[in-house]
């Protein structure tokens, strides 16, 4: 397949964007709307001449001659230029499109259809899982407005048009951690009691052994896979996201949004995952103990440990504010695309918050005054 892809309407051929409202891939033009199927049975005629094209070209280029492969191979600065800049071409208009090295999905800055980098969510880097948009854009932009109104202290110009248009949606990277271990906990825990009897006080304290041994399994450890400068920070703080509704991918989910690809390793983050299980196999081993007095301290080992990551896509509503009056700064609003939990950083109207202080102060100073002259 190509490159760049945009999914079309197989009525008019307008781009069909996915709507997390009812769930279908919509066509703005004509109205129509599709399932993932419908859009599968009708791609799939183009999808086999697109591999027959490959097919094509990959026996040509294994024909080339010896001194062509070699003038290819002492000249890389080009190929290693090109791919610095990721430069693709819109299918839609023509227009050249250029994105960081994790974009995965995204617009076309002209025709401002969806373009999705279909090389970049295939081979390795192909998604298992995606959890679709059910919150929508319009939804999206109605709680951050009420979220902002209840902020006190916000600058009221943060919540300009302009920033509510820039709302945008985006699947992160991350891992889906699946696990299966054996472990044990010790530990100890004291049990005090105090009783008086007449003028006697009496202490009696117990201590405690404690042993655990468990078999657990996790299914719904989720971790980041993006290394890149994010407001991680925001987009993990709404978390939960509910795997349990994650579907197969497909491509047709990204239309309308932005996706990056992965660029970390579930290997990278082998010891940051396993330092997660052995915290989390601790609590809840520990947790079945709390009966018995107050626990002061505790450790777990373990045994066995088996463990695999699936990658997966999962949405956030993203919104970036740059304060005029602070440039290098960066407050963030972000939503659960799924749940609509929502997190974020609001720019402090510092004369509000000072008069406010002030205000409340002085009603505090007034009521101490009050109550020390009837106290005196």
């Amino acid at each position: 397949m190509s490159d760049v892809i945009t999914h079309k309407c197989p009525n008019c051929d307008g781009p069909l964007t996915y709507s997390p409202s009812d769930e279908l891939f919509t066509c703005d033009y004509c109205l129509s709307e599709f399932t993932v199927a419908d859009i599968a049975s009708f791609e799939e005629p183009e999808e086999k001449n697109e591999a027959l094209k490959d097919t094509v070209m990959a026996s040509f280029e294994e024909n080339l001659s010896e001194e062509t492969q070699a003038s290819a191979d002492t000249s890389p600065k080009e190929d290693e230029m090109h791919t610095a800049m990721s430069l693709f071409t819109c299918p839609s208009c023509g227009a050249e499109i250029v994105t960081d090295e994790t974009t995965a999905a995204t617009h076309c800055y002209y025709c401002h259809n969806p373009v999705i980098l279909s090389g970049r969510v295939s081979g390795e880097f192909l998604p298992r899982y995606i959890l679709p948009f059910k919150v929508s854009e319009e939804e999206a932009k109605k709680t951050f407005i009420d979220w902002g109104r209840k902020k006190w202290f916000a600058r009221k110009n943060f919540f300009s048009s302009d920033q509510i248009e820039s709302i945008t949606g985006v699947y992160f990277p991350y891992w889906l951690v699946k696990a299966d271990i054996q472990a044990t906990w010790e530990g100890s825990a004291k049990d005090i009691r105090v009783w008086r009897v007449g003028e006697t006080e009496y202490t009696q304290t117990k201590v405690y052994d404690l042993f655990r041994a468990g078999h657990l399994n996790f299914d719904q450890l989720v971790k980041n896979a993006l290394k890149k400068n994010t407001p991680l920070a925001m987009v993990e703080s709404v978390q939960p996201f509910d795997v349990t509704a994650l579907k197969p991918f497909h491509t047709e989910y990204l239309s309308g949004f932005q996706a990056d690809k992965r660029d970390l390793s579930y290997e990278a983050l082998q010891e940051s995952i396993r330092a997660d299980l052995h915290h989390y196999t601790s609590a809840m081993l520990e947790a079945t103990a709390n009966h018995v007095g107050t626990i002061t301290s505790g450790q777990a080992q373990i045994q066995s440990i088996r463990d695999q990551g699936e990658y997966c896509l999962l949405p956030v509503w993203l919104i970036t504010y740059q304060n005029e009056r602070e440039p290098e700064k960066h407050y963030y609003f972000a939503m659960n695309g799924h749940s609509g939990k929502t997190s974020g950083q609001l720019p402090i109207n510092k004369v509000r918050l000072s008069l406010f202080s002030l205000f409340a102060g002085s009603i505090v100073f007034i009521l101490l005054v009050i109550v020390g002259y009837f106290l005196w």
